[in-house]
């Protein structure tokens, strides 16, 4: 899927989830005490999703912009 960093970051959280989860292509999971963490490669650009095991949940978000994706 093609969006830009901008319009990505522009979202709503649920639906930056959503489109994450469900297109995204999963580059690293680590997971430490009660908190998992996700790095998807998305577009042209990372997320991660930090999930709480614990409460059983998403916790938070990082969005990483891939500069090398624009280089020449």
């Amino acid at each position: 899927m093609d969006i830009s960093y901008y319009d990505f970051t522009n979202l709503p959280d649920k639906t930056q989830f959503d489109m994450v989860l469900s297109k995204g292509r999963i580059i690293s999971e680590n997971t430490v005490s009660n908190t998992k963490n996700m790095l998807y490669e998305f577009s042209s650009f990372t997320v991660e999703i930090i999930y709480s095991l614990s409460k059983n949940s998403i916790s938070g978000k990082n969005v990483y912009l891939n500069r090398a994706a624009y280089s020449a």
